[in-house]
């Protein structure tokens, strides 16, 4: 596996440099220019997950600006199973003539750290298009739970049996809980829940001792007094809860990489197509309105270039990968 995640690293790397260098050399290697004008006919969206949620949101919203911008319809198809595979492979095997994309989130490269067997190659089959926008963790605890810092919630978990949920094995809540089990030395049973909502209605509840939950599905929630927040991933900390450490900032390590949601095409579709894609994503992103619907959602809007979404991922993916192998987690 390690040698798996160094070469998918170095494809990345070597996509970015060449997107980066203006050449087009080495590991990324685009084809001749597509023909005639794009887009030409409607365009398929693959959402590898259920309707209603985060995903689902941003890709209608992303949707409907392209449809009014091109004139063509996108249509958005919601493929979930397997953990997002199902849905990442259709588009992975998909014509590369800029007619499937594929709204994917930072599943996409800590799945091949978690399974043995995945259909298709994240740095092979993919073509990087635009990071729409990141998210962060956040770690609380229900009010029935005595503790209001990072520190006090290690020192009850070490001094007795307490659980955290995620939404879902092999999901960023789960490695994130692992990391934070590892290094402070402690015992928390995993509870995985399916999805970010039935998880946020038990935190609510107080029926699970603690749980990482992403902010997007906490976000109407913050303020409300109904849960105490000990810490929050990414490197920076939230504006609406500017008195939340980051878990760097609580004396933790290993938790600065962002969840995130980026588009991609399959791989070898034509550069202009992608050009083209990649700059009127961007421009949707940044829209004032659509910026603060993201915002809203508990998003931080980006609205990258191709190269600047290989560099991401180069970046990530190897962060991941020694997370899921420090903490010894497998899924198959």
């Amino acid at each position: 596996m390690g040698d798996i995640m160094k070469t998918s690293r170095r494809n990345w790397l070597g996509q970015a440099a060449a997107l980066g260098g203006g050449g087009l050399l080495g590991a990324w290697q685009w084809p001749a220019q597509a023909q005639g004008t794009y887009p030409a006919r409607p365009i398929r969206m693959v959402v590898p997950y259920p309707a209603g949620g985060g995903t689902d949101t941003i890709a209608r919203m992303i949707g409907q600006r392209l449809t009014e911008a091109w004139g063509q319809p996108v249509v958005v198809d919601n493929k979930p199973g397997a953990s997002g595979m199902l849905g990442n492979d259709i588009v992975a095997k998909a014509p590369p003539d800029g007619y499937a994309m594929l709204l994917g989130i930072t599943a996409m490269i800590q799945s091949p750290s978690l399974y043995k067997r995945i259909p298709y190659d994240v740095a092979r089959d993919f073509a990087p298009v635009s990071l729409l926008a990141r998210s962060s963790d956040l770690f609380v605890v229900p009010n029935r739970v005595p503790a209001t810092t990072l520190a006090e919630f290690v020192a009850l978990a070490k001094a007795g049996k307490l659980s955290y949920g995620s939404y879902g094995n092999g999901t960023s809540s789960h490695l994130h809980g692992e990391l934070l089990k590892m290094q402070a030395h402690m015992d928390l049973a995993h509870i995985p829940y399916k999805g970010a909502a039935p998880l946020m209605s038990d935190v609510l509840g107080g029926q699970v001792d603690s749980a990482f939950v992403d902010v997007t599905s906490a976000n109407s929630y913050l303020n409300s007094g109904k849960f105490k927040i000990l810490a929050i991933t990414g490197t920076q900390r939230y504006k609406s809860i500017p008195s939340v450490p980051t878990f760097a900032q609580a004396g933790y390590t290993g938790f600065e990489p962002s969840g995130w949601f980026s588009m991609f095409l399959p791989a070898n579709t034509p550069h202009d197509v992608v050009i083209r894609l990649s700059t009127e994503i961007a421009r949707i992103v940044r829209l004032p309105d659509i910026s603060q619907k993201l915002v809203a959602m508990g998003l931080q809007p980006v609205g990258s270039s191709p190269e600047e979404l290989a560099a991401v991922i180069a970046t990530d993916t190897p962060k991941w990968a020694r997370i899921v192998r420090d903490a010894n987690i497998q899924l198959d």
